[in-house]
């Protein structure tokens, strides 16, 4: 099962992000738990300076931007082993 966390505070690209995700997870027909992280602390935790951020089983993949649907396909992918 993929582990994937969405880093933000709620805002309009952090829910894209989410959706990008979870539209991901969806195609792979992955088994996912997709969590969203909005308390600050937990997120500057991860050394993320500028969200959205995308957390995929343990290992940040992203931050400060949307990556395109074929990037978090890819990452999801290759997380799956």
């Amino acid at each position: 099962m993929l582990d994937i966390k969405v880093l933000g505070p709620g805002c309009a690209n952090c829910r894209k992000l989410e959706e990008i995700a979870r539209a991901a997870v969806a195609e792979l027909g992955a088994e996912a738990q997709i969590e969203k992280i909005t308390d600050t602390e937990a997120i500057l935790a991860w050394d993320v300076l500028k969200t959205p951020g995308l957390v995929v089983n343990g290992k940040l993949v992203s931050s400060g931007r949307i990556p395109a649907p074929g990037s978090v396909l890819d990452w999801l992918r290759e997380a799956q082993g």
